[in-house]
């Protein structure tokens, strides 16, 4: 792909920056090498300067290219680092590759943010959010009740998915071009709500695991999902494995 197509869904920038990854990829654009100018890249595929900078933003936020204040933007060498690093794919859930797993969709909409979600998604409050709810289960038995938010700008169409058999995260990636880079995941206990304990099938107030995580592209959030894991079943699973330099 090397020329914007118009009546794609993707949003320009997306694709701009599809493009630019592809020239890095390829050694068209090599590793050290400046990139054209913001007019210079509006001129070549006839985007605004606000698509550029977006892009930019968006790969540098990647590692694929390095501002310099007063010289220009740069091509950075990916660089493998050092530690421990996933060696998984992203998924929104954790759980052992064999689980037979299922989704049901139990809500979907466009609605305002509520609570902090505004505040989790860096998005201002009166931003449209795109809300699913899924209950994740295997067979007849419920595994994992799991709310997902996202900004209504980063995926306007989302709703016309089938997400109970596509995950959100391939979703993301293989048709709209929005590249996962980064997930924080934190964990806590909660305490089953009516609703809940109603949904997952396990008493109400009984203590339950409670995954909160920030799904990232580049420095954006581009999803906020709120995951409550049945207590008595089935154990999370996170691989690592240490990268080769």
């Amino acid at each position: 792909m090397n020329l914007i197509d118009r009546e794609n869904h993707q949003k320009l920038y997306v694709q701009l920056c599809e493009i630019i990854k592809k020239k890095i990829d390829t050694d068209e654009w090599p590793v050290g090498s400046q990139i054209p100018t913001e007019s210079e890249l509006c001129k070549m595929y006839n985007v605004s300067r606000a698509t550029v900078r977006n892009s930019v933003l968006e790969l540098a936020g990647q590692g694929y290219l390095k501002r310099q204040q007063g010289r220009g933007t740069f091509i950075l060498k990916n660089i493998v680092p050092e530690g421990l690093t996933m060696h998984t794919n992203f998924r929104e859930l954790l759980f052992q590759e064999d689980l037979p797993l299922s989704s049901t969709a139990l809500a979907r909409m466009v609605m305002m943010p509520k609570d902090d979600i505004n505040v989790r998604l860096d998005i201002p409050k009166d931003q449209y959010v795109i809300y699913i709810k899924r209950l994740h289960h295997t067979g007849n038995e419920p595994v994992l009740l799991q709310e997902s938010y996202i900004p209504y700008r980063v995926c306007p169409l989302l709703l016309e998915e089938d997400v109970e058999h596509q995950s959100l995260c391939e979703l993301f990636e293989k048709k709209y071009g929005i590249k996962i880079t980064k997930v924080k995941t934190y964990t806590e206990i909660t305490y089953l709500k009516s609703d809940e304990a109603r949904i997952i099938r396990c008493p109400e107030g009984s203590a339950a695991m409670l995954l909160k995580q920030h799904f990232y592209s580049g420095e954006h959030v581009v999803m906020y999902v709120r995951s409550i894991k049945r207590p008595d079943r089935f154990n999370l699973c996170m691989e690592l494995e240490r990268k080769a330099s």
